[in-house]
């Protein structure tokens, strides 16, 4: 894996000049921030979890990225598909998983999303249209794919989206769903969150471009770049190409300019000198919670008493789902062959 201590390409990138998206109505931007404080401070307890050696195998934290999963999750419905990453908290979090059962998955505890055997990177929720994370970079692209051919062969109305990043645009596997997606003009949304790393290289030393979103003229589909540190900006993005896709219009890409403020791998990571810590304070200056909350309480939207509970409501079911996950019993060891299959 190529290291560099150069600046990331999205952090040079130049943002979308275009005008601000207006303000959505206030039930809107309170659901907004609900769905991107719940992803934030899960990722933060789970953090601080591993760093004390209470969690198994790996984690890879979402924060920093709230904004584009929240912004985009507020545009589907439960029988709206999703697949996600190796970062994957996130997307379950905002599509509408529960603290209980996603710690209790981290724990490796029977309470879990996968009964405590699935981990970090295979969370899923078929319930609530989570096909579920993988561990697999670009892995869930062709499954999402597969969900969007599946809505329109049954002729309902139902999108699917799979996250991917910008490393996961170099492979195989986007390239083949997203050329089938044209084709069948199927309801899906590619929606490329570029951190502007892929692990740790640089966005400049693995692509040519400097913008996911060209690639898709190749497959004749429309494409927009957006600020993904901007939770309404996303949501506007996106929704334009969801209501797209339930309208027979096919697929679309969007890809959001976007940061995440811990290391690749847990919270301090592999020590690797790949950026600055300037460039991460940079991007901490135009954290995505905190924009949402200073303009909503500018323009009279909402206050900060309604943010502050929401806050606090968020913290509340953290402790108690944490300690849910810690009294979850381990799985039964004679369960073990249980939905696994074989031919």
């Amino acid at each position: 894996m190529v290291t560099t201590t150069e600046t990331s390409v999205a952090a040079e990138t130049d943002r979308p000049t275009r005008p601000p998206e207006p303000m959505p109505a206030r039930d809107v931007v309170l659901d907004l921030h609900r769905r991107m404080v719940r992803i934030r401070q899960f990722e933060t307890e789970a953090g601080k979890l591993m760093e004390g050696g209470k969690l198994p195998g790996f984690l890879h934290l979402y924060v920093g990225q709230e904004a584009v999963a929240a912004g985009a999750m507020s545009n589907l419905r439960d029988d709206d598909q999703i697949s996600s990453t190796h970062r994957g908290h996130g997307h379950a979090v905002a599509k509408g998983a529960q603290f209980r059962q996603m710690f209790a998955e981290l724990f490796g505890r029977v309470d879990g999303y996968c009964k405590g055997r699935g981990g970090s990177m295979h969370i899923n929720d078929l319930s609530i249209g989570m096909l579920g994370a993988n561990g697999i970079v670009g892995g869930g692209i062709p499954i999402a794919v597969g969900a969007a051919f599946a809505a329109k062969y049954r002729g309902d109305d139902s999108v699917a989206i799979p996250f991917f990043g910008d490393g996961a645009s170099n492979i195989g596997a986007f390239h083949e769903a997203a050329n089938l997606a044209g084709i069948l003009e199927l309801p899906v949304v590619f929606v490329c969150e570029n951190n502007g790393y892929a692990e740790f290289t640089a966005l400049r030393n693995h692509m040519k471009l400097e913008n996911v979103a060209d690639r898709a003229a190749a497959y004749a589909m429309p494409s927009e770049i957006c600020d993904g540190m901007d939770a309404i900006e996303v949501r506007a993005a996106v929704g334009r190409a969801v209501e797209r896709a339930r309208n027979g219009g096919g697929p679309s890409l969007v890809e959001a300019k976007t940061y995440r403020y811990y290391d690749h791998q847990g919270v301090k990571g592999l020590r690797k000198t790949y950026r600055t810590q300037d460039e991460v304070e940079a991007w901490k200056e135009r954290d995505a919670i905190k924009l949402l909350e200073a303009r909503a309480v500018s323009e009279g939207v909402a206050t900060e008493a309604e943010f502050a509970q929401i806050w606090a409501e968020v913290d509340a079911d953290i402790v108690e789902s944490v300690a849910f996950a810690e009294n979850s019993p381990y799985p039964d060891p004679a369960d073990i062959a249980l939905n696994v299959y074989s031919v």
